[in-house]
């Protein structure tokens, strides 16, 4: 059991505990591994999302959870963790890369939007009031450099990968990805990558739970279901249902 001292700090979001932890931010850490695992590549010409989230029934349409979003046309996010905390941070993106766009007449690119996710979740952590945002999100996007992919996490962390995972057996699905990894993926076989990894730590995958999507110079696309199929066989999956 908690002593009363972690108790005291449980309550507020913006006291370090004497060993340097805010635990609700912990906690909000903890909930997003409770999400369903959301994979990030970043390939020669672009970045591939991969969610999978098991519908709760049979009865809830499929494209009403999104966890794979298009924000200016010219970046995508990806997220795991609270639904409702992610749109939100979703649309402050979206908001952030329109006000960029209408200021300087140019779409921003995909670093300081991360990084202006990733300030204005740093500020749940600091005000009182408020709670962490119990969400991670992948932020991808093709620059004049090139393809970039960000990480945020609940503490307003960014970070920048070549492949990452976050959300449940994040761990092992990026300890595949580490070991299949190679610069240089053409964006089909970033999306063969992405199925492989989440199949081979997760288990029998069924198309209709595992959102697709692709960002690259073209814009961002969602792959309908067919589409999602001919990728499982691609990948070596099977037919899937």
């Amino acid at each position: 059991m908690q002593s009363n001292d972690q108790r005291a700090y449980d309550r507020g979001t913006t006291i370090f505990s004497p060993d340097g932890r805010l635990y609700q931010v912990e906690y909000a850490r903890e909930a997003v591994k409770r999400g369903g695992a959301t994979v990030g590549v970043r390939t020669a010409d672009g970045v591939v999302f991969a969610s999978n989230g098991p519908r709760r029934s049979p009865l809830l349409e499929p494209e009403s959870i999104e966890k794979l979003h298009d924000v200016d046309g010219r970046i995508g996010m990806a997220t795991t963790g609270h639904v409702a905390d992610g749109r939100r941070l979703v649309d402050y993106g979206r908001r952030y890369a329109h006000q960029e766009r209408l200021r300087y007449g140019d779409a921003p690119d995909t670093e300081p939007v991360a990084k202006a996710i990733a300030d204005y979740i740093q500020e749940s952590t600091q005000t009182g009031g408020t709670r962490p945002f119990g969400t991670a999100l992948l932020v991808g996007g093709v620059d004049d450099d090139g393809p970039r992919l960000f990480e945020v996490d609940p503490s307003g962390t960014p970070a920048e990968w070549r492949a990452v995972a976050v959300g449940n057996q994040s761990r092992e699905v990026r300890a595949f990805l580490e070991a299949e990894y190679e610069d240089g993926l053409a964006l089909d076989t970033g999306t063969t990558l992405v199925l492989r990894a989440l199949a081979d730590s997760l288990g029998e995958l069924d198309a209709v739970d595992v959102d697709v999507a692709t960002m690259d110079a073209d814009g961002f696309t969602s792959l309908a279901l067919d589409q999602r199929r001919a990728a499982f066989e691609a990948a070596g999956l099977g037919p899937a249902s």
